[in-house]
């Protein structure tokens, strides 16, 4: 896994679109008291689920896993000209 650039900016970002992105397609159960590595294993089973983002293999799956995906999947979703890729 090849580390990317800005991969914790990424991945805030990437919490902050799926969030909407969950909840838009009646996701309700992200609270105030959810952690961060919660939410970011919630949004990777959901965009797995999706078919929106290639799912790990069972055996590799872990949370910096998760984030990597996060953080190549929000890279795609956002323009080329978003401030995040000039950080």
């Amino acid at each position: 896994m090849k580390k990317i650039k800005n991969e914790a900016a990424f991945v805030k970002k990437a919490l902050q679109v799926g969030e909407n992105y969950a909840t838009k397609r009646g996701y309700s159960a992200f609270t105030a008291t959810m952690s961060a590595n919660q939410k970011v294993e919630v949004l990777y089973r959901l965009l797995v689920l999706d078919k929106l983002i290639v799912p790990v293999p069972p055996d590799k799956e872990d949370l910096q896993s998760m984030k990597h995906k996060l953080a190549l999947w929000i890279q795609k979703v956002l323009p080329a000209n978003d401030p995040i890729f000039s950080e």
